[in-house]
């Protein structure tokens, strides 16, 4: 793992995730392969390997750089910006 200058920026303590899953694939009826939630404001998104990949349209819309795995158990963190574990 490595350190990116978009994890110093990252609120303390992380933001409250916005829910239990993602509001996105709940509102079509699609059910989300893997969570992810943004260190920037806890929006929960499903995964790229996801049909409908929102944690990375999140990214994409809004620029905040740094999601964790919202999975049991996983810690890692992934910087969309620098495209690197975290």
């Amino acid at each position: 793992m490595s350190e990116c200058t978009h994890v110093a920026e990252l609120p303390r303590p992380e933001p409250v995730p916005h829910g239990p899953t993602c509001p996105e694939c709940e509102a079509i009826g699609s059910h989300p392969v893997q969570l992810r939630m943004c260190l920037v404001c806890g929006h929960v998104g499903c995964c790229d390997s996801s049909p409908y990949r929102h944690a990375t349209g999140h990214h994409k819309e809004t620029g905040h750089p740094v999601m964790r795995s919202f999975e049991p158990g996983e810690s890692w963190r992934w910087c969309f910006v620098d495209g690197s574990i975290v």
